[in-house]
């Protein structure tokens, strides 16, 4: 089903731009998923949604597409003029962010309009709560603009990465804008600085990173720091407990009581073929691959173990010619 972006965010067909900044701000943060922990895979989806929504209203050439051809016609590349970057325009939401305001920088695309693919959620999100954030409706959601940025109450901001990065390893470009003296006049005026993170092998959530003197100055004289804490965005198959990772795997009884083989593609691309035909596996069995686990901070060639956990699925029911099979062929124990 085609999506409707006005109900979406809860507005009419009409509505101006600050209706739809309003509407944004509003659902934007009712969803975001660092505030609905315990329901995080339904928020994920709300705020993709949310945040596709807005970046094609609060753009006039996207929204003028969709008017008249639909998402069908958006996304498939009809109608014409320039398609423009992703993401809404800045300027509002929360200010007085102390230390500046981020925006990961970036190249955007040119020519002439290409279908819309949506823009990374947390990318728009960041932009629009921090302000001068531009990239290309193309963007990778792996790529630079991984990280979103709250004001965490005089604490460090979240610097959101992935689990992969975690494991082999990256480097982050963003843009601060901040705020300068002049000393011939004692006025503000507007300064960008880019800040270059490196992301190691095997750090944890919880990883701070602080960057002297590179946020606002202050009337003393003396710049703010900027401090970021690093947070591990949620991972589809593997689950990080330490060093070590965590997968469950799905076996039919069949598989369980004569044996499966499975494979699991690592975090760096690899296929981990795991094979057993020798035993019966019991429901919550685990087994230990050494080696095949996070990088151990500070030792990145040494790494922790992955834990397989396998789950059994019994039949749901049993026709008397499978019973019987079964009992004339299995061992009462």
């Amino acid at each position: 089903m085609a999506k409707d972006y006005y109900q979406i965010l809860g507005i009419s067909k009409d509505a101006g731009e600050d209706a739809i900044k309003k509407a944004y701000r509003t659902m934007a943060l009712k969803w975001h998923p660092d505030r609905n922990k315990d329901n995080n895979a339904e928020a994920e989806r709300k705020f993709k949604e949310v945040s596709e929504a807005y970046e094609v209203l609060s753009d006039k050439n996207k929204r003028a597409i969709y008017d008249q051809f639909g998402e069908d016609g958006l996304k498939g590349g009809m109608g014409g003029g320039g398609g423009g970057g992703g993401g809404g325009p800045g300027g509002a939401g929360f200010n007085g962010f102390p230390g500046g305001s981020f925006s990961f920088s970036s190249t955007g695309g040119g020519g002439g309009f290409r279908p819309f693919t949506p823009s990374n959620a947390e990318d728009i999100f960041a932009q629009f709560f921090a302000g001068g954030f531009s990239t290309g409706s193309n963007m990778s959601p792996n790529g630079m603009g991984g990280a979103t940025f709250m004001d965490m109450d005089g604490g460090g901001r979240p610097l959101r990465v992935t689990l992969e990065e975690l494991y082999t390893g990256t480097t982050k470009k963003l843009k601060v804008n901040r705020r300068l003296i002049d000393s011939s006049t004692g006025s503000y005026y507007p300064s960008e600085k880019i800040l270059v993170i490196d992301i190691k092998k095997g750090w944890k959530p919880g990883t701070k990173l602080k960057f002297a003197g590179a946020g606002d100055e202050t009337p003393t004289g003396h710049a703010q720091d900027i401090e970021f804490i690093l947070e591990e965005k949620p991972h589809p198959v593997f689950k990080r407990d330490g060093d070590n990772l965590t997968v469950r795997l799905d076996l039919p009884l069949v598989e369980a009581l004569t044996g499966f083989t499975r494979n699991i593609q690592t975090l760096d691309g690899r296929t981990l073929t795991i094979t057993d035909d020798s035993r019966v596996v019991r429901p919550g069995q685990t087994r230990r691959i050494s080696g095949e686990g996070m990088p151990v901070k500070n030792s990145p060639d040494r790494k922790g173990d992955l834990i397989v956990e396998f789950r059994v699925n019994f039949p749901t029911s049993l026709t008397p010619e499978q019973k019987s099979a079964i009992k004339a062929n299995m061992p009462a124990y």
